[in-house]
């Protein structure tokens, strides 16, 4: 099993799908890394040599910011705007959708599972 940036990525995978493991890498900066690397797109994680390993490692450590050091840098954002008190900030600090999205139906990836209220019906007519 070959391992890129911290994270062990599938073998049996084509190249291209195997990098987006990482995060910080999807299709896009993927199939960029492929063309840049001049690697075939078909060809699997298996069938790389020890050298081919390297060079995507190295192309990956000196062009993209992934794993541990994107992690912390998008907390560290999310925590300066809690910080600072801006609406995006409160956003986040009570667990709401950020971007504008409504809240009265949805938004149960933000709010979690949905609690009901007791004593409280609805009307029937």
């Amino acid at each position: 099993m070959a391992r890129i940036a911290g994270v062990n990525i599938p073998t049996q995978k084509r190249l291209v799908i195997a990098l987006t493991y990482i995060y910080g890498i999807g299709p896009k900066r993927a199939k960029e890394l492929m063309e840049k690397l001049q690697f075939d797109m078909q060809v699997r994680v298996n069938q790389l040599s020890d050298q081919d390993v390297l060079r995507v490692r190295e192309a990956i450590d000196s062009d993209y910011k992934v794993e541990g050091d994107l992690r912390r840098e998008v907390s560290m954002n999310i925590k300066r705007l809690m910080d600072l008190g801006c609406y995006r900030g409160l956003r986040h600090r009570k667990g709401l959708p950020v971007r504008g999205q409504r809240t009265h139906t949805n938004a149960r990836t933000r709010k979690g599972k949905a609690v009901p209220i007791a004593g409280k019906k609805i009307a029937s007519k």
